[in-house]
């Protein structure tokens, strides 16, 4: 797959390349991620477990999900487009002793090279980062074996989420630099799900994440009007 035709904004690999250095450090400008890890996890683990699987993670980042799924047992292949962020991903496994396949190739690229390999696909804070999100979905259910799992999260589009997951997140928190998203590339959920469906996924659950600013905490919840995370299974 040529550069030219790569799904990918290099605005934002560059906005997440000058951040690298700072990925695993739990006060820095990752510490939401940081923080919803465990939930993230728990919810992954309980839908489709993650000990003994063979798991991947698109848009991996600096890590912090693909070292989590392998401290549950998963073996874990992680891939991104962010070379500087699989180098800071690669140093500190050996710092944590985890195992984890680290690649710098488009999910795509990965879907024609590995095309039903995978019992869980994990495409976690992505999609609002890329020009073609359908795409995304369609190369991440190819992933995926035959009954296996696709898990997503992304945020909504509405007043709500435009005022919690921008204006107060990144104007008034101060929890995420601003410019850290587009509001305009946010999903609905259900623009997620038909992208899903279209792609040969059926829905399994949909889950909303909160965050409490006075309790400084994340949690799992039925309302999905800002973070959500959907689970999939490919038919």
């Amino acid at each position: 797959m040529s550069t030219a035709t790569l799904n990918v904004d290099p605005q934002e690999i560059d906005k997440f390349s000058q951040l690298a250095h700072k990925w695993w450090d739990p006060n820095s400008e990752f510490k939401p991620l940081h923080d919803i890890n465990p939930l993230r996890l728990d919810f992954i683990d309980r839908i489709a477990g993650l000990a003994d699987q063979h798991v991947i993670d698109v848009g991996c980042g600096g890590g912090i999900l693909s070292e989590g799924m392998a401290r549950r047992g998963a073996t874990v292949t992680g891939i991104d487009l962010a070379e500087k962020s699989l180098k800071v991903a690669r140093l500190h496994l050996l710092e944590s002793g985890q195992k984890v396949d680290y690649h710098c190739i488009a999910v795509e690229q990965m879907a024609e090279e590995a095309a039903g390999q995978f019992d869980s696909v994990v495409c976690m804070e992505m999609l609002e980062h890329v020009p073609d999100p359908a795409s995304v979905v369609r190369s991440c259910a190819a992933l995926a074996k035959p009954d296996g799992y696709v898990f997503f999260s992304t945020l909504n589009r509405n007043p709500v989420s435009y005022l919690k997951a921008v204006l107060a997140a990144e104007y008034v928190l101060g929890l995420l630099p601003r410019g850290t998203h587009d509001y305009g590339r946010f999903l609905k959920p259900s623009e997620l799900s038909r992208m899903a469906r279209d792609a040969g996924l059926q829905i399994v659950q949909l889950q909303g994440m909160d965050y409490q600013p006075f309790g400084q905490r994340y949690q799992l919840t039925d309302d999905v009007s800002v973070n959500y995370l959907l689970a999939c299974r490919k038919a």
